[in-house]
């Protein structure tokens, strides 16, 4: 597609849209945004507007071109930090999330060694050990949530292997408060988007996250002056960026370290618990893939295994885009879009196009031996200099939970309707939890020499 046109350089030209009230609009892309992105993509083609409060005017593309260009273009353009902005309080002003230009890549350097090859099959043993613990406690014959139990496993790998934390009685007391500082519902999220700021104000600040924050911070912190004064031999991911230092020899202030470990608790302990969840939602409705996967599991053999994490994440995708706020006007897709406004290059369209044959299957071999998606048609995690620096780790993280669990318990396939996508916070999760039901207990095969590589397509 030609992403200029002489039209577009002359003035402004958003795309088409829905006409429906600013308010309605804003409730449906809230409350059901799949919904809506279809109807609109439906309607208007692969980049079309939607007008919200909070997030104001939102250009949502499909088009692959359009999405290199977003993912390529001029970082001083292409913010993403401004629209997370209100989130600061939380977050914390070294955030990732936050950030854009060349602060943003500075920041980012800081966190991409503990994120990367050998360093993250490192922690595939613990991952594993922390799931074959939780798998243990499952009943038998009693069909219950699994996501509960994934978020059980993820924040614990978030605890012992990013945070390090030994002593047990921090242990424990983190256990119980992290979760609480992420709980914030769908109408939380949006207040803050469209009352930036409501956090900092009395009712903001009786939040359940923002009252259980200060003992968190306290905690946080106690753990950094734990892992400055005893460094030998620890291999998180907090004892790295404590050791790291800048071009001047000088290491991360204990702010921007609890900055940085909030950032990936945020960023990673929800998205890797859905993407699990929806994992054992599929399976179970596939009892061909699940055979499969169960069989090469117990051989040893890790391909299918990644390409079942991979076509999981594809079709259910996490999160339903990735957006760029616009510093200056910028020509997308034959549409000269003002400054202002937010561009996101949609990842659930882009998962459910024609780039992929029957998208609506569930097929792990598409992701198979030489069989890679076309460039920015399969972006889970994002891409260009935004790109999630932990999606390695996640998809490692993914790929050991599965292969513990179904190397341990045989679970019950089923008939059953799929279960539909629900917002919760900014990820799309199983509307009722994941209901899984174990069949029986197996005794699992030695634990092959090398660990769950990562998926190839996510790297």
């Amino acid at each position: 597609m030609n992403l200029t046109t002489p039209h577009a350089r002359s003035q402004s030209s958003l795309p088409p849209g829905p006409r429906l009230p600013r308010a309605l609009q804003t409730a449906w892309l809230a409350y059901r945004p799949a919904s809506l992105l279809r109807r609109c993509h439906a309607r208007y083609g692969d980049t079309f507007t939607v007008r919200t409060h909070g997030l104001g005017t939102v250009v949502y593309v499909a088009d692959p071109a359009a999405v290199k260009q977003v993912f390529t273009g001029d970082r001083d353009v292409f913010h993403a930090g401004e629209a997370n902005a209100a989130m600061e309080p939380v977050l914390g002003p070294h955030s990732l999330l936050l950030l854009d230009g060349d602060r943003h890549l500075r920041e980012r350097r800081w966190l991409l060694p503990p994120f990367h090859g050998e360093a993250v099959r490192a922690y595939a043993a613990l991952i594993e050990e922390i799931a074959v613990h939780e798998v243990e406690s499952w009943p038998v014959g009693k069909t219950f949530p699994v996501k509960p139990r994934m978020q059980a496993i993820t924040l614990e790998v978030i605890l012992r292997a990013v945070i390090g934390v030994r002593d047990p009685e921090r242990l424990e007391r983190l256990r119980k408060l992290l979760p609480k500082l992420l709980d914030f519902s769908v109408l939380d999220m949006w207040s803050v988007w469209i009352y930036p700021g409501v956090i900092d104000t009395p009712l903001g600040r009786w939040h359940r996250a923002m009252r259980v924050q200060p003992e968190v911070d306290r905690l946080l912190f106690d753990e950094i002056e734990d892992h400055r004064r005893n460094p030998e031999g620890r291999d998180d991911v907090l004892a790295t960026l404590v050791a790291a230092r800048d071009d001047d020899g000088d290491p991360l202030s204990d702010r921007a370290l609890r900055d940085h470990v909030v950032t990936l608790l945020l960023a990673g302990h929800e998205t890797t618990t859905t993407g699990l969840a929806w994992a054992f939602e599929r399976l179970i409705r596939h009892p061909r893939v699940l055979r499969r996967l169960r069989d090469e599991i117990a051989g040893g053999d890790g391909a299918y295994l990644a390409a079942v994490v991979d076509e999981t994440l594809r079709v259910r995708p996490v999160i339903w885009g990735v957006w760029r706020r616009l510093t200056a006007a910028v020509e997308i897709a034959g549409h000269r879009l003002p400054a202002g406004t937010t561009v996101e290059p949609s990842i659930s369209l882009l998962h459910a196009s024609d780039a992929f044959a029957d998208a609506d299957e569930f097929r792990p071999e598409r992701f198979l031996g030489d069989r890679s998606p076309l460039p920015y048609t399969f972006i889970p995690f994002g891409g260009g200099p935004r790109r999630c620096p932990g999606a390695s780790f996640a998809t490692v993280e993914m790929a050991t939970v599965l292969r513990a669990v179904l190397a341990r318990v045989e679970l019950q396939t089923t008939g059953a309707r799929p279960e539909q996508p629900r917002v919760h916070h900014v990820t799309l999760v199983p509307s009722r939890g994941g209901r899984i039901t174990v069949e029986r207990r197996l005794q699992p095969a030695a634990r092959p020499d090398e660990p769950a590589a990562a998926c190839p397509h996510a790297a």
